[in-house]
């Protein structure tokens, strides 16, 4: 009879009102630059240019007495030796700068159990974790242990969430690109777990989960918890319930937890 919450929700509890831009961050240098990126160029010596250039829809950029240079697809580590390559092609002795200005949008669609699904344009910097937040996160039955980039037929990442905010783990965050689907699948087994826990609340448990599990996910076990007892409420064949009591021991560390049932 104790109301618990749905672990993780509470950060997507406010609708978003807008999505803070990252164009102002550090932009990293395996960053591809492409169509709609301004570049700020400043070349002096035999040749003298300050520039602010846009990268065109066919990749290229004009540079004044020189002509085009295509640069899409060019690693942002690499911008300037590739422009001081082209440009060598015409003229000597000269030094060169390059950096990002205004940096392109792109478009996602946002599908599945999402709070708000729907195209979202956004930073060409944004993450998986940017999107997640920007869409208001999955909906009370989407998942946060699945959520998944798709990109030309292919998943390329499977984000559990989880990971990020119980370790501050993000190693499977990934880059966004134009055209990207984030798809929220439904939510997966869930597991109330209360009393002597750290952090009581409804979890979502993946598949083969054991109680142990359960109770790393949930904080581990408080100072005071008694671990001669341990109370499984489940429901069998959706009505009957069923109670289950035993010591907190290496034999019941590694039984298995299931969809619907509540264990304190």
């Amino acid at each position: 009879g104790r109301p618990l919450p749905l672990f993780g929700q509470s950060l997507f509890a406010q609708p978003p009102s807008t999505f803070s831009p990252v164009d102002w961050m550090q932009v990293p240098s395996d960053y591809i630059i492409g169509p709609g990126d301004e570049l700020e160029i400043n070349i002096w010596g035999q040749i003298t240019a300050n520039l602010r250039v846009t990268v065109d829809r066919s990749g290229q950029i004009y540079v004044p007495q020189v002509g085009e240079i295509s640069v899409a697809g060019v690693h942002y580590g690499d911008l300037e030796q590739h422009l001081k390559r082209e440009i060598l092609k015409v003229f000597k002795n000269f030094s060169l700068t390059a950096n990002l200005g205004r940096l392109r949008s792109i478009q996602i669609l946002v599908v599945g159990d999402a709070r708000y699904p729907g195209t979202y344009t956004i930073s060409a910097l944004s993450t998986l974790v940017n999107a997640i937040f920007a869409s208001g996160g999955p909906a009370p039955q989407g998942s946060l242990r699945h959520i998944q980039v798709r990109r030309d037929g292919q998943t390329i990442t499977d984000f559990d969430f989880y990971d990020l905010l119980i370790k501050g783990d993000k190693s499977k965050d990934v880059r966004l690109e134009s055209g990207d689907v984030l798809y929220i699948p439904h939510v997966g087994p869930l597991v109330a777990i209360s009393g002597s826990v750290n952090v009581p609340a409804i979890y979502e448990m993946k598949d083969n989960s054991t109680l142990q599990d359960l109770v790393d996910t949930a904080g581990d076990l408080s100072t005071v918890a008694d671990t001669s007892k341990i109370i499984i409420d489940r429901l069998v064949d959706h009505q009957a319930r069923k109670t289950l009591e035993f010591p907190y021991d290496e034999q019941s560390r590694v039984l298995p937890v299931k969809d619907r049932k509540s264990t304190r």
